[in-house]
Formats: structure tokens, C-alpha cells, sequence
């Protein structure tokens, strides 16, 4: 963390010529199990992680937002926008009208989601931002998250708001999905926003309660190894929103408010109902939620071994049913298991990104070692290998 708040502070220096006010940052995140559940209000059980983005700010005279990063070689600012001008700007974003904003129509959406969450932006004044990160983009581990609750953080202090956490990981997904478009859940928010050092967030996407539930890796000898297969993905277009169409299209046709609603039990009489494609997505889902259920009893109990069970399990449902992984991550999944992991499955999204895999410490390099040779041997790009800590959530550090 030292070495980024000094990079945010030089960084902010160089670009609006005065030392920031203060520095907030909020983690990416690993989502232990529980893909594509939480739109469907079911249960999600991620975890914060030791990768973040920091944002370095300081309030404005006037009423304009200036926001740029080290993201990128070129030192430019992509966005500079009054504030009186975000409701506009959110008009274009949604028609299609406003020219790609890239990473600032994130930080962008979240002023925008304040202000309609009741933040009363007319007496608010302008901010610089300057981000600086360490969460890999577009690898499943919710860069999007992080710079959403980095910033809402900030702006929360800044213009005294006084909002809790719980509605700030509201304000960030209705940036995702009303400003920058992409049909996502609030579990990314809620993981950056309120993880804990060693625990996962067992979030209920229905009723919004969160419960703290212990890990316990580092007692079992066990880390949580990431394997980033550099394929890139964008949850605004494609595939995403075809899954959840369909499981939309699910819950109307066998007559309940969302699929969070159906257990295992009521598989066979879905099936009968819905086309072949349809079952497979609502299977996958129904599914899925008995395992996150299924997971944290395991961690109750200390059973890693039966949770890295679910884990195998999981990939299967989301590679087979979902439809939703790629050659790379089951390869990914396939070698990690091979090679001493209790268990691994894709995580995040799906169609790119990062697999993650429970090994237990003395076989991290092995997997390692052999996770590189085996795409090398595909002739995939060299993936990126490295564990993550489950670390505490958003926080003030400058």
C-alpha cells in the first residue's frame, strides 16, 4: 500500500498542481463460489482481496469533476464534467450517443448514482481524482468494483454525506448498471465495500443481510492461487446479458419473482416447461445457490476438502450448463487439480479472466510450473500466477 499512496500522491501532484486531500482505496475481489446467482437474488460468497485502487482527491472551487489515472502510458485526463452535467451525460451513455468514456464513466456513474440515491448534489463541489490500481482489468477479479467503492468512498467524506456502506455498494451498482451499462449484481460492491481480513461475505442478493464467514486458510496450510489467462472481457455486451435475459425469461415462464425461488427439488418440472437451452441456464443457477449454501457450511465445519469439491463442481455447472467458460480456463482448472489443488473453478463473469484454485502451500509453485507449461504447450498466452489474501474491505489510508 506504501508504494501506491505515494504513486497516487505524486501522481495527483503532477496533474492538478496541489497535494491531494486525503487517499481512499477498496479492493477487487475473488467470488469464492456463487457465479451468476446474484441477479437472480440468490446467494454469493466473495471475498475482498490484497489488489487495489486507490484514489487520491481533493475538493474543487467550482463544480466540475476531474478525473484521470496512471492506468494508462499517456498521463491524460478522460473526463472533466460539471456536476450539473451528469444527468445529461448519463442520457448519452444510455443511448449510445456519448463517445466511449472507458474506465472514467465508472467514477462518473457513482457521482451520478449519489445524487440519485438522495445525496443532494446542488450544494456539492467539484472534486480532483487521480486512481491508481493493482487489480488486474477484465480478469474477473472486479476491477470495476474497486474503483466504484474507491470513489464513492471518497466523495462520500469529501462532501459529507454520511451514507453507510450498504448503500454505497447500491450507488456503485446503479453506476454499473444505469450509467455504464453492464447488467451486473451489488455482490462486487458488497465484497470491496465490507470484506474482512481471513473471512468471505455471504450476501443474501434478496434481502441484502451479510454475514462475515471465516476462512480459516492459513490455519489449513491453504491459499487461494489466481491464474489469469489473459483473455479479456466486457460485461456491457455479449454474453452476460444473454444469460441473464434468459434467466429472466425463466422465472416468468415457471411463474416465480427470480430463480432464487426454485431448489434442486423443482428441476424436474422446470424441465418439462422450459427449452433445452433455458433449463441448462436456470439449472446452473439453482445449483449454484445450494453450493454457496453447501460452501459455507463446509467452512463451518473446516471441510476444505468438501469445499474445494464445490468448487470442481461449480466450474462443471458454469463450463457445461452456463455455458460461459473458455478452453483456457478449463485447462486452467483441469492442471491446477492435477497438480495438488483441492479444488478450482472459473470466477467472475465468465468468457475470459481468471480461474482461481485452493491449493494447499507446499504445491503452489507446482501448479504454477505446470499452469504455465501447459498453455505454453497450447499455444496460449503466458498466464499470470499469483495468490490473493482474503484482506478487509474499502478504507480510508491518507
Amino acid at each position: 500500500m506504501t508504494d501506491l499512496r505515494d504513486d497516487a500522491r505524486r501522481a495527483f501532484r503532477a496533474r492538478f498542481g496541489h497535494p491531494p486531500q486525503g487517499i481512499w482505496s477498496a479492493p477487487g475481489r475473488v467470488n469464492l463460489i456463487g457465479e451468476h446467482t446474484d441477479y437472480n437474488e440468490g446467494f454469493v460468497l466473495p471475498f475482498a482481496i490484497d489488489l487495489r485502487t486507490l484514489v487520491a482527491a481533493a475538493p474543487r472551487q467550482d463544480r466540475v469533476l476531474r478525473m484521470a489515472s496512471t492506468f494508462d502510458d499517456e498521463d491524460t485526463v478522460y473526463l472533466e464534467v460539471p456536476l450539473d452535467a451528469l444527468d445529461e451525460l448519463q442520457e448519452l451513455v444510455a443511448g449510445g450517443e456519448a463517445s466511449p468514456l472507458e474506465w472514467a464513466a465508472y467514477p462518473a456513474g457513482v457521482a451520478w448514482a449519489l445524487g440519485r440515491l438522495g445525496a443532494g448534489l446542488d450544494a456539492a463541489t467539484g472534486v480532483d481524482l487521480m486512481f491508481v490500481s493493482s487489480v488486474p482489468v477484465g480478469a474477473g477479479l472486479s476491477s470495476s468494483a474497486a474503483l466504484e467503492c474507491a470513489t464513492a468512498l471518497a466523495l462520500d467524506e469529501l462532501w459529507g454525506l454520511g451514507f453507510v456502506r450498504p448503500e454505497l455498494a447500491q450507488a456503485g451498482r446503479m453506476a454499473e448498471n444505469d450509467f455504464v451499462g453492464a447488467p451486473t449484481g451489488v455482490m462486487d460492491q458488497t465484497a470491496s465495500l465490507l470484506g474482512a481480513a481471513d473471512a468471505a461475505v455471504l450476501l443474501d442478493c434478496r434481502s441484502l443481510e451479510t454475514e462475515l464467514v471465516p476462512l480459516g486458510l492459513g490455519d489449513a496450510g491453504l491459499e487461494v492461487l489466481v491464474i489469469d489467462t489473459g483473455v479479456r472481457h466486457d460485461h456491457a455486451s455479449g454474453g452476460y446479458g444473454e444469460r441473464r435475459a434468459s434467466c429472466e425469461k425463466a422465472a416468468v415462464l415457471l411463474g416465480v419473482p427470480a430463480l432464487r425461488d426454485l431448489g434442486v427439488t423443482d428441476l424436474n418440472r422446470a424441465e418439462d416447461k422450459l427449452s433445452t437451452e433455458t433449463f441448462h441456464r436456470l439449472r446452473h443457477v439453482v445449483t449454484e445457490n445450494q453450493r454457496v449454501l453447501d460452501a459455507v457450511d463446509a467452512l463451518r465445519e473446516n471441510d476444505h476438502a468438501a469445499l474445494g469439491a464445490l468448487l470442481d463442481a461449480s466450474h462443471a455447472s458454469m463450463r457445461d450448463d452456463f455455458e460461459i467458460s473458455t478452453p483456457e480456463l478449463d485447462l486452467a482448472v483441469e492442471v491446477a487439480r492435477e497438480n495438488g489443488a483441492l479444488g478450482a473453478r472459473m470466477t467472475g463473469g465468465g468468457f475470459g479472466g481468471a480461474a482461481i484454485a485452493l491449493v494447499p502451500g507446499d504445491d503452489v509453485s507446482r501448479v504454477t510450473s505446470a499452469v504455465d507449461a501447459a498453455f505454453a504447450e497450447h499455444g496460449y498466452g503466458a498466464p499470470e500466477v499469483f495468490p490473493v489474501v482474503p484482506s478487509p474491505g474499502a478504507a480510508r489510508d491518507a
